[in-house]
């Protein structure tokens, strides 16, 4: 990333025309660049109708022009911005200005960058706002404005408070260790205690599903050949994506499909069937599934319900990953189901990929298995990292309650306590690395 002290400028609308395109500037420089382009001095915080135009004095366009001056703005320093005509050829004449008149072209996420530097947001909120942008569900926006109005932050922030007082409390027992009283069997420390785990778990559920519906749920369906698992596929998506025949061992390799489920993207990915064989291209593409399935979130493990044994079941399930969740698929509900499965087993789905029934059910199914449920106003926009640090975090304050029961380390339960804290800092930016701060921005837009 740049040095603060620099003047940026990028366009912060996206590529391509439209009606409107933003030039955005932040920096020292950003009021006298505002005051040169336009050829008049602008008020702060109030748009002005004006020409924009180049070193000669000609017209390079017109529209609005607004100035906001630090720290009330973005990014907390001097910014400024030209809305004027979608055109990228009138676009980069603008920008070209700009950059002539001092500023330097922004670097991916470096408007957002200094936000963080500058107090006006926490990590978590700049994070939400490249998620804002990315959303391909309405649930998924609602999720990333509530972590950008700092609803996430705050569950942080109420951890991080809840954990101090613990530690206040551990460590002024270990000060007075003469004392009568038994500070470490007190029951109050002891529901305090659970009641951290228990917002940690609240917390964790709420997040997940703020993953889930970013970075969507991968769903490999898997199963035997002429299972219809393609038909499946097409069906879902709604389009013909796969290929389909009769000819045992048509999906050779891995055919993927990103479609949107009650508010939840999936990534749903079509494999070669599992079966014995000795045709070297399908034993690849039974190496990639297998490779796809290790990776997955959930597995359709899709059968011909018209035909397939209770022991055909078996085997099939024996070759899914250890520990991988699965939903079992009848398919060909239009055939009639074999009289193995009248009743169908609990928890798989009847479906018929050729006429469309049982999809509804099927979607339900994948809703569940990725715990979200009608109420999603608790769910709140995270990433990987989040989770990760929440895992931590939630890892230090079980081992140091463990420490407490089984050995009554009022020493080691307070570093655990500390460990959890520095771990969910990293989670706001309270503590973190410039290389950690590089990694992040440097996924976001240019001009945000």
């Amino acid at each position: 990333m740049g040095a603060t002290r620099d003047t940026i400028a990028a366009v912060a609308t996206p590529p391509g025309r439209g009606g409107v395109a933003v030039v955005r500037v932040s920096g020292p420089r950003a009021h006298a660049i505002a005051c040169a382009v336009t050829g008049r001095a602008l008020p702060a915080r109030r748009a002005v109708f004006c020409r924009f135009r180049d070193a000669d004095g000609q017209t390079l366009d017109e529209g609005l022009a607004l100035y906001f001056a630090a720290p009330a703005s973005f990014t907390g320093e001097d910014v400024a911005e030209f809305q004027g005509h979608g055109s990228p050829v009138v676009c980069d004449l603008l920008l070209a200005r700009v950059l002539e008149l001092g500023a330097r072209l922004a670097e991916p996420g470096e408007f957002s960058l200094r936000a963080f530097l500058n107090d006006r947001l926490d990590l978590v909120q700049a994070e939400a706002i490249a998620d804002l942008v990315a959303s391909r569900s309405e649930q998924a926006a609602r999720a990333a404005l509530r972590s950008l109005d700092g609803a996430f932050s705050r569950e942080v922030h109420a951890l991080v408070a809840e954990l101090t007082r613990l530690r206040v409390y551990v460590e002024a027992a270990m000060d007075f260790p003469d004392e009568d009283i038994d500070f470490l069997a007190d029951q109050a420390l002891r529901d305090g205690l659970a009641a951290l785990q228990s917002a940690f778990e609240a917390l964790d559920e709420a997040t997940r599903q703020g993953r889930l519906l970013a970075e969507g749920f991968t769903v490999v369906i898997a199963g035997p050949p002429n299972a219809g698992k393609s038909s499946l596929l097409n069906a879902l998506a709604g389009s013909e994506t796969a290929i389909v025949t009769p000819i045992p061992g048509t999906t050779r390799d891995i055919l993927r499909e990103q479609i949107v489920v009650e508010g939840m993207p999936l990534h749903v990915l079509d494999t070669a069937g599992l079966r014995d064989t000795v045709d070297v291209i399908e034993q690849e593409g039974l190496r990639r599934a297998r490779g796809e399935l290790d990776r997955a979130d959930h597995a359709l493990m899709v059968v011909d319900g018209s035909a397939t044994t209770p022991d055909e079941i078996a085997w099939l399930r024996t070759e899914l990953p250890d520990g991988l969740p699965h939903t079992l698929v009848l398919n060909k509900l239009d055939l009639g189901h074999s009289a193995a499965f009248k009743p169908p087993p609990d928890g798989a789905v009847a479906v018929s990929a050729l006429t469309g029934a049982g999809l509804s059910a099927l979607r339900g199914a994948l809703c569940q298995a990725a715990g979200l449920g009608e109420d999603a106003t608790t769910t709140l926009s995270a990433r990987r990292r989040h989770l990760d640090a929440l895992e931590r975090a939630r890892a230090h304050l079980d081992e140091g309650i463990r420490q407490l029961e089984q050995h009554r380390a009022a020493e080691l339960l307070a570093e655990e306590l500390r460990l959890a804290q520095d771990a969910l800092g990293t989670v706001t930016g309270r503590v973190t690395s410039d290389d950690l701060l590089g990694e992040i921005f440097s996924s976001f837009c240019i001009g945000k």
